[in-house]
C-alpha cells in the first residue's frame, strides 16, 4: 500500500531537499525553523493554501535535521514541534527529519500473521520487560529482541505492544501519547521499532501495537492550542473544546468531528501497519472514543472506528484489530455494513473477572462452577474468536489489583496454592473458545502488581521451571490441536458441589475432552460423559510432577468410554483427577 498523508502533512524528503507541511487553519504565519538555518524564524516562511496546510521545501536539508513549525497568532508566538513528526530528540525537544528507504526489511513481506483463531499473544511492556545489563536504564526494543527467543520457544506467535508512541518523560504505561507519530526515544526510536518487527517476524511472531485515541496527553503536548487557538479553556484545534473533551485522563479528547482530525487519527493508525509492518491495532479503551460516560454519547466517535476498521480491511485484509471496550457490547465486533465498529475481537470482560474471582476466593467451597462455564462459553455475535481471553494483564494486575498468584496467596506468592491456581488459569485461557493472551513474566510465575517502574524478574525463570514447562506444554496444545482453534464448545458434565466441569472443544473430525477440577482434592473412579465412546488418551495433566514436586501426581490414565449415560451424554469413563487439576483427553483413532 502506498499511503498518502505524508504528501499531505510534515516534513518528507524530496530530491533536492525536504518538504514541509503543516494545517495551522488560525494562524497567520507559518515558518519552518532548524539546525539546517540556525533556527531563524524567518528564513524559510511557508505559504498558505486553500485547505488551511502551509507549505514549502527547504532545499539542501536532509534526513536527520532538526526543526519545529514558528506559527504566529496576533500577538502570540509558538514554536511547535510537528504534529505528525515521526521522531523526536525527545518530548520536549525538537522533531527530526526520518528517512524510511534507509532500513533494510530485505524478505520481512513474506511474513504473515497466523489465522485469528491460531494466535497466542504476548503483552509485553518495552520498558519493563528486559532491561539487558543495566537494570536502572529503561528497556527498549534491543533489549526486548535479547529475550525474543524466550518468547517464541513458549509456542506464543503474536507480541502485543502496549504504546510506543513519544510520551513524556522516560518512564511511561504509555498511554499518555504526547506525540502520536514519533516512537517513543528512550525505547529506540524509529530505527529500533523496526528492528524489533523485523526479529519478531524472523521467529514467526507477528507484532500487535497499542493505540490511544481516547485521549491524547496531557503532557509535553504541542497539539495543545496548536495554533493559538482556543476557546471554553479547551485544547483547539486538535480537540474538542466543550463538554465533550472530558476524560478520565484530562480535557484532551481528540474531535473526531472534525476532518482535519478524523484524517490525523486515520493516517497513524494506517501508518503503523504501512512504515513499520505491525500486524495489527489494539485499541486503548474504545468505550470513551464512542461515549463521554455511560449517558453520553459520541457518535462521530463511532463513526471513526468504522471509517478506520473499514481502511484497516481494505488495506490490510489480515491485519486484526482489537477493542478494549469492557462494556460486552457485541456491536464493537459487528461488521460496518450492519452498524457495527468493524473490530475483528474484543478484549473479554466476561473470561477475565469471573474467572480471577474463582481462581482468588480463599475457600474452595465459593468456587463457582457456573461462573466459569459462562466464561468459558460467551461469545459475541456467535463468534468465540471475536474475543481475547486472559487471567493478566497489564490493567488487571495493577491499579490496586496484583498478579494471580500475589492474590491467591501474598504471603508465599510462589507456594503450591499460588502456583496450583494461576496455573488452572492457565489452562481455562488455553482451553476456552477465543483468542488468549498472557502479560509479560506470567510464564514463570511473576508476581506483585505492574509498574512502570520495576522489571520483571528474570531470576525467577529458571526457579519456576515447572510452571513455565505447563505455559509451553498448554500453548503446544492449544497451536497443534485443531480442536482448540476450532469454535465448538459443549458442556460434557458439570458437578457444583464437587467443582467438577467437562467440556467437549472440536473442529471437523477432531474432538477433546477438557476436565478441570476447582478444589484441593483428589478423586478416584469419578465418571464423566464423552462424546463418543471408545479409547481416549491422556494428553495433558496438569497435577504431574514434571510440573512440581509438590504437585500430587494422581495415576491418570487413558480411558474407554463406554455406553453408559452420564448427565447429558451417551457415553463415559470413570477416570481420576487430581488437586486443581485440568486434564485434557484425546479421542483414539
Amino acid at each position: 500500500m502506498k499511503t498518502n498523508f505524508d504528501e499531505l502533512a510534515g516534513a518528507h524528503l524530496t530530491d533536492t531537499g525536504v518538504h514541509f507541511c503543516v494545517w495551522a487553519p488560525h494562524a497567520d504565519e507559518v515558518s519552518v525553523a532548524g539546525d539546517f538555518n540556525d533556527w531563524s524564524r524567518e528564513a524559510h516562511p511557508l505559504t498558505r493554501g486553500d485547505d488551511d496546510r502551509w507549505r514549502g521545501e527547504v532545499e539542501g536539508a536532509g534526513a536527520g535535521a532538526l526543526y519545529k513549525f514558528v506559527i504566529r497568532n496576533g500577538d502570540q508566538e509558538l514554536w511547535k514541534n510537528d504534529p505528525t513528526a515521526r521522531e523526536l530528540t525527545n518530548s520536549a525537544g525538537d522533531s527530526i527529519v526520518i528517512d524510511d528507504a534507509q532500513f533494510d526489511w530485505a524478505d520481512d513481506e513474506e511474513f504473515q500473521m497466523a489465522p485469528w483463531n491460531e494466535l497466542v499473544i504476548y503483552e509485553l511492556h518495552l520498558g519493563t520487560f528486559f532491561r539487558g545489563e543495566n537494570p536502572d536504564t529503561v528497556g527498549n526494543f534491543d533489549n526486548a529482541i535479547e529475550r525474543l527467543d524466550h518468547i517464541a520457544g513458549l509456542g506464543i506467535n503474536a507480541i502485543e505492544l502496549m504504546p510506543v508512541a513519544e510520551f513524556a518523560g522516560d518512564q511511561s504505561w504509555g498511554y499518555n501519547p504526547a506525540f502520536p507519530f514519533a516512537i517513543e526515544t528512550d525505547y529506540g526510536g524509529v530505527a529500533g521499532l523496526k528492528r524489533f518487527v523485523k526479529a519478531c517476524h524472523e521467529r514467526g511472531l507477528a507484532v500487535l501495537v497499542d493505540v490511544v485515541y481516547n485521549h491524547f496527553g496531557p503532557s509535553d503536548l504541542d497539539l495543545w492550542r496548536f495554533d493559538g487557538w482556543g476557546e471554553n479553556d479547551g485544547g483547539g484545534i486538535y480537540f474538542y473544546n466543550d463538554w465533550r473533551a472530558t476524560t478520565p485522563w484530562g480535557s484532551t479528547r481528540p474531535d473526531y468531528g472534525r476532518r482535519e482530525v478524523r484524517r490525523y487519527i486515520r493516517d497513524n493508525a494506517l501508518m503503523w501497519l504501512d512504515a513499520y509492518h505491525v500486524d495489527g491495532l489494539r485499541f486503548d479503551m474504545t468505550f470513551y472514543v464512542r461515549s463521554v460516560d455511560d449517558s453520553a454519547e459520541i457518535p462521530e466517535g463511532w463513526s471513526l472506528s468504522q471509517w478506520i476498521n473499514d481502511e484497516v480491511r481494505e488495506h490490510f485484509p489480515t491485519a486484526l484489530t482489537v477493542a478494549e471496550d469492557l462494556r460486552s457490547n457485541e456491536w464493537i465486533t459487528k461488521d460496518t455494513g450492519t452498524g457495527g465498529a468493524g473490530f475483528g475481537s474484543q478484549w473479554d470482560e466476561q473470561f477475565v473477572h469471573p474467572v480471577r474471582k474463582v481462581l482468588t476466593v480463599g475457600d474452595d467451597t465459593q468456587r463457582s462452577t457456573d461462573d466459569i462455564l459462562r466464561a468459558l462459553a460467551y461469545r459475541y455475535n456467535d463468534d468465540p474468536f471475536q474475543r481475547v481471553v486472559y487471567t493478566e494483564s497489564h490493567d488487571e494486575v495493577a491499579n490496586g489489583k496484583s498478579r494471580v498468584p500475589t492474590e491467591v496467596d501474598e504471603i508465599d506468592q510462589e507456594g503450591y496454592w499460588a502456583r496450583k491456581r494461576s496455573v488452572l488459569g492457565a489452562c481455562l485461557t488455553m482451553t476456552a473458545p477465543g483468542i488468549p493472551m498472557i502479560f509479560q513474566g506470567q510464564e514463570f510465575l511473576a508476581t506483585g502488581h505492574f509498574d512502570d517502574a520495576t522489571p520483571i524478574d528474570w531470576e525467577l525463570a529458571p526457579h519456576e521451571q515447572g510452571v513455565t514447562r505447563i505455559y509451553r506444554d498448554l500453548i503446544h496444545h492449544r497451536r497443534n490441536l485443531p480442536a482448540l482453534r476450532g469454535r465448538e464448545f459443549e458442556v460434557l458434565h458439570h458437578n457444583p458441589d464437587d467443582k467438577v466441569i467437562a467440556y467437549s472443544r472440536g473442529y471437523g473430525d477432531e474432538q477433546l475432552v477438557v476436565v478441570m477440577h476447582l478444589t484441593n482434592a483428589t478423586r478416584d473412579g469419578y465418571r464423566i460423559g464423552f462424546p463418543d465412546g471408545g479409547a481416549w488418551r491422556v494428553l495433558f495433566h496438569a497435577d504431574s510432577k514434571v510440573y512440581g514436586d509438590d504437585f500430587s501426581d494422581a495415576p491418570v490414565i487413558d480411558v474407554v468410554a463406554e455406553s453408559v449415560e452420564s448427565q447429558a451424554a451417551q457415553h463415559s469413563a470413570q477416570i481420576t483427577i487430581g488437586s486443581y487439576d485440568c486434564l485434557i483427553f484425546g479421542k483414539c483413532l
